[in-house]
């Protein structure tokens, strides 16, 4: 690992994150932070006031629908481990002692995550619970090193993001929730129609990551837990047609 810092400058970075409307944005922005830093993954997840779940960040579609497949939100220990915690927590203090546990980290690093992680845990009104994670694959020294230069500038980023869900949620509390993209409608339609993600991908002539960003911001629209609940949703509101 190359140790690397916050380019182009923290501050109009930040300025960037709170200018963002959507979803997409924030996905933007994940993308844009992995590549100033230069590691593998930056992910931001959140709980909302009622229990919804929602994510931004850079990890695969397969990774993603393969966690929530196999439950693994159950044996997580990033979540075990964070949820009553109020400071960053490096991956190396949690507890991976369980079977279940090294499973679980040898499945994720063969799904393209790395051996080191830092997650920070966010509390906001009313129940709700978010973390900003960093991943990447390197020595300890290496990641030590990468944590002494850049934590302090990424526990700021985390809360803006935090800032950021939160207007969000509250606009729509608010009011009904925007109407669908044409995009986010064509994907939606295709995974209604039973395609794959793949399939759907390929039909939209886009990648699977950008293909998973229209369905989660499809998502966060329509309120719904999970994208069968989305396009179920989508479906009895008559913003899609099969």
């Amino acid at each position: 690992m190359q140790i690397h810092v916050m380019q182009g400058g923290l501050e109009s970075f930040l300025d960037r994150l709170q200018r963002a409307t959507t979803l997409e944005d924030l996905y933007r922005a994940t993308e844009d932070l992995r590549d100033r830093y230069g590691v593998f993954h930056v992910v931001y997840h959140w709980v909302n006031s009622v229990g919804e779940r929602y994510g931004a960040g850079t990890y695969s579609t397969e990774w993603v629908d393969r966690y929530l497949d196999r439950d693994y939100l159950m044996i997580d220990p990033v979540i075990f481990g964070c949820y009553s915690r109020f400071h960053p927590v490096d991956w190396k203090e949690l507890d991976w002692s369980s079977k279940a546990s090294r499973a679980f980290f040898e499945d994720a690093i063969a799904h393209g995550l790395g051996n080191q992680g830092v997650s920070i845990p966010l509390h906001g009104p009313k129940g709700q619970f978010a973390l900003f994670t960093v991943n990447d694959s390197c020595s300890d020294v290496s990641w030590d090193m990468f944590k002494q230069l850049n934590l302090r500038d990424l526990i700021l980023i985390a809360h803006d993001f935090n800032k950021k869900a939160l207007e969000f949620e509250q606009s729509a509390d608010q009011g009904p929730r925007a109407a669908l993209s044409p995009r986010e409608l064509s994907a939606m339609t295709l995974l209604a129609k039973g395609m794959s993600r793949a399939q759907a991908a390929q039909e939209l002539s886009i990648s699977e990551h950008t293909l998973r960003v229209y369905v989660e911001t499809a998502r966060h629209k329509l309120g719904a837990l999970n994208t069968t609940h989305a396009v179920a949703r989508a479906l009895s509101a008559g913003l899609i047609v099969v």
